[in-house]
């Protein structure tokens, strides 16, 4: 059976805050996927190969937050066809809503607690989302999975977890606005296409 190891078990003991959680998850490099074979990678495989991409961030931060009396919360952040879908992993703190974010860009980041609700959480990424053209693409995000609902052992599993991947994909959705009032959408500006430009780790 897998299992973590005892430093591994110390680290995620001091990891008892959301923040603390994100400035660990910051530290990890990017999963570039390199081998083009896509993968939802496991907490326990995350930590062997070093590097993860936004659901497998996600799935490890919840985790962590879990063993901190969080409910393993992740949410899906839909585009448009021709721009990356984002999962991040919700928590719920002093009655305020945040998230933490694995993403190699300037934006989409880290959410302090401060929001009252799900849809404010999800609305502070609306304009930091957009094209290199400075289309806004943010259209639909999901209702929190909760990654309980899954057989125990998810978190050390070796092989890919497709599963969490599908459910969030099935699970309730909904709509950012009116199709209407999102075909009138002004696009991001030169100096914000600039700063969405900057990257954390290097492919």
């Amino acid at each position: 059976m897998n299992i973590f190891t005892k430093k591994e078990i110390i680290l995620f003991k001091k990891l008892n805050t959301p923040a603390k959680v994100q400035d660990f998850l910051n530290t990890i490099p990017i999963n570039f996927e390199h081998d083009k074979i896509d993968r939802v990678k496991s907490p326990l495989r995350v930590m062997r190969e070093n590097n993860a991409h936004c659901i497998e961030g996600a799935i490890l931060g919840a985790y962590i937050l879990s063993l901190h009396g969080y409910p393993p919360l992740i949410m899906h952040l839909k585009t448009i066809h021709n721009d990356f879908d984002h999962v991040v992993s919700v928590f719920k703190k002093d009655g305020l809503w945040g998230a933490l974010s694995k993403t190699n860009h300037a934006v989409l980041r880290y959410r302090d607690p401060v929001y009252k609700n799900i849809r404010e959480l999800v609305m502070s990424f609306f304009h930091e989302y957009f094209l290199d053209n400075g289309v806004k693409t943010l259209r639909q995000y999901s209702k929190p999975l909760n990654l309980n609902i899954f057989e125990k052992g998810w978190e050390v599993e070796d092989g890919d977890l497709w599963g969490i991947d599908e459910e969030l994909d099935k699970i309730k959705h909904y709509d950012i606005a009116p199709k209407k009032s999102l075909k009138t959408l002004r696009l991001a500006d030169p100096l914000e296409i600039q700063a969405g430009k900057i990257t954390e780790y290097q492919n």
